[in-house]
């Protein structure tokens, strides 16, 4: 074994990894990667000496890094530190956990009355040009 590779390097709990590991003893029947936050998962080979598994993280994962470790022909290799989980998103309004701060409410507002304004405007003109 030589390299272990995750993609994506940040991601939210409950999202897929790819764990690509290098290295011929990984190649043989049982080889597997773990780590804290996923189930150990079989590698399967794609070619030359690289074989991949793709896991999912736990969804009640605590946000921060997390190492990988391959076992390979009973050989271990861990990789310190291989992704970062942040905080999942939360369903709902607008995925939002707090709700709108005022900020939010007044720039929605000025935006819906400018949006509301320049569609009379617009109507009004349209209008007023058939007249004619």
């Amino acid at each position: 074994m030589r390299n272990i590779i995750v993609r994506p390097s940040v991601i939210a709990r409950g999202g897929q990894l790819s764990i690509t590991v290098n290295g011929e003893a990984c190649l043989r029947p049982g080889s597997t990667v773990s780590s804290r936050v996923f189930r150990t998962t079989l590698l399967r080979r794609v070619g030359g000496d690289t074989s991949i598994a793709t896991v999912v993280v736990d969804r009640d994962a605590r946000p921060g890094s997390y190492d990988v470790t391959a076992r390979c022909d009973g050989r271990r290799l861990t990789r310190p530190a291989a992704f970062t989980v942040i905080g999942g998103v939360s369903g709902g309004l607008g995925g939002s956990v707090g709700g709108a701060a005022p900020a939010d409410v007044a720039i929605g507002s000025g935006l819906l009355t400018a949006g509301v304004v320049g569609g009379g405007l617009f109507w009004r003109r349209r209008r007023s040009e058939r007249r004619i």
